[in-house]
């Protein structure tokens, strides 16, 4: 049977932010074709640390973030299968008085779209993780809805729903041309040499968002950063929230529900580019840095690390909109924060595709922006 090549969209890209949309495009009816490089998850969703927060610093991104959540909650009855989502929260930790007046800020903002987010003293943070050094911890920002989820199991949700609504699901299939003619985008071309059409183009390729918009013309301000990761083996669950420690030599982790702990932390010098490779330094450093917030977990095992692209903006938040090719859409430069913020960004481009209104303002997030203020919850 000869496969059918033209379709109302083609989503390049086959992590989170690509298989959402193609998913809230399908739902609305269009005929979808996802083309994925490699395979599923082969990108930044696939080397996330599964967390979700919706403590943000700008309004677009907190209510986006609170509309993610409430997706990951319905996705067990959406996808008819469980996603893991649990919601163990977030806790940012002050250990300075910059630090505590930033998270009230925050918090102030974040109160005004009704999240359930509050400022705690050094005690009570001890409550909630008894096993938590604080040891200079002035305080810290909690909100008890934030949680975890398995990005695996999220993507496969989406894109068996992608084929059930009648879209296509392709992987090995790398993008190498975007035809565009009168400034309109018709088509592309994948490394085996077949083309699809379609009137509708999303750039979600993650890491490799610029290479891809520069087949269309397009100049996407992104640039791929890496950033390592581990997680350990599993002990008995015990509720500890995603710890975000701003320190210097901080980092963030948390307990998965498999009793497993989960973390990473910014390096101070960047490598730039698509590099994977995984370093003895990041494994004794992010070791020490966790025991030094939880030593009870001094004695656990490492069982691998790994790493992969943060896709970075100069403000630290996505380009999300139309470009100056018609029919050509990016949702790109996620920052690290793709697999939490997907879900919301994948609804909302799908209704902006479809009735070119957007649910809230997204000027922050649009293509062409003047780069403001950096995200201060980075």
């Amino acid at each position: 049977m000869r496969m059918n090549k033209t379709y109302d969209a083609i989503v390049i890209g086959g992590g989170i932010i690509g298989a959402a949309t193609g998913y809230y495009l399908s739902k609305r009816r269009l005929k979808v074709l996802l083309l994925e490089k490699n395979y599923l998850t082969s990108g930044s969703t696939g080397r996330c640390i599964t967390g979700i927060r919706q403590q943000f610093s700008t309004p677009t991104t907190i209510q986006t973030a609170m509309e993610s959540v409430r997706l990951f909650k319905s996705m067990k009855e959406e996808f008819d299968m469980d996603v893991e989502w649990k919601d163990s929260g977030y806790l940012f930790l002050a250990h300075s008085e910059n630090l505590v007046d930033m998270f009230k800020k925050n918090i102030s903002i974040q109160s005004q779209f009704g999240l359930n987010v509050e400022f705690i003293t050094a005690e009570e943070c001890k409550k909630i993780v008894p096993l938590l050094d604080i040891d200079g911890l002035v305080g810290g920002a909690y909100c008890p809805s934030d949680g975890q989820a398995n990005p695996f199991l999220v993507v496969r949700g989406y894109v068996e729903g992608i084929r059930r609504n009648g879209g296509r699901v392709q992987i090995e299939s790398e993008v190498i041309g975007i035809d565009v003619d009168k400034g309109k985008v018709r088509s592309v071309t994948i490394s085996s040499g077949e083309t699809f059409s379609a009137p509708i183009v999303l750039n979600a390729a993650g890491p490799w968002a610029k290479d891809v918009g520069k087949l269309a013309g397009v100049d996407l301000d992104v640039e791929p950063d890496r950033h390592e990761a581990l997680i350990t083996e599993g002990i008995q669950y015990a509720g500890i929230p995603m710890l975000v420690d701003y320190r210097a030599d901080g980092g963030y982790f948390v307990q998965r529900i498999t009793g497993q702990f989960i973390g990473c932390f910014t390096p101070e010098k960047k490598v730039p580019g698509f590099s994977t490779d995984a370093t003895l330094e990041f494994l004794v450093e992010m070791s020490r840095r966790m025991c030094r917030l939880i030593p009870a977990i001094e004695n656990i095992a490492v069982l691998r690390q790994w790493a992969g692209s943060y896709c970075m903006t100069p403000d630290g938040s996505p380009i999300v909109d139309q470009t100056e090719v018609e029919g050509l859409y990016c949702s790109v430069g996620m920052c690290g924060h793709g697999f939490m913020l997907g879900p919301a960004l994948g609804n909302y481009m799908a209704q902006f595709i479809t009735e070119s209104t957007w649910p809230i303002s997204m000027d922050e997030v649009a293509y062409g922006r003047s780069f403001g203020e950096m995200e201060s919850m980075r």
